[in-house]
């Protein structure tokens, strides 16, 4: 039993942690988050940016499009979504319509 519990735990341990931006939140209880890395170029050496939009499960709806979240790996939840959100870090500062 107790080895188990470790298993368990050492699985846990190494799930994917990532950081984004939320593009889309016009779906129930999943938002798009795009998640930014940079990468050398392999013939020119320069620092180029990449990017990869994935859907993550946000339970309460709370995000927003433009707030920075931290989304962690998790089982599938439906056909396109194996991503949880974790936390929110930073809301999006809302503009004011003139």
């Amino acid at each position: 039993m107790a080895t188990e519990v470790a298993n368990h735990k050492l699985k846990q341990r190494y799930r994917k942690v990532r950081t984004g931006v939320v593009v889309s939140d016009k779906m129930d209880k999943t938002v798009v988050v795009q998640i930014e890395r940079k990468t050398m170029h392999p013939t020119f050496h320069k620092a180029i940016r990449m990017h990869k939009k994935v859907q993550a499960h946000d339970e309460t709806n709370e995000c927003r499009v433009g707030d920075t979240v931290q989304i962690v790996e998790s089982r599938p939840l439906s056909k396109n979504k194996c991503w949880r959100v974790q936390k929110l870090i930073e809301r999006a500062v809302e503009e004011v319509g003139v």
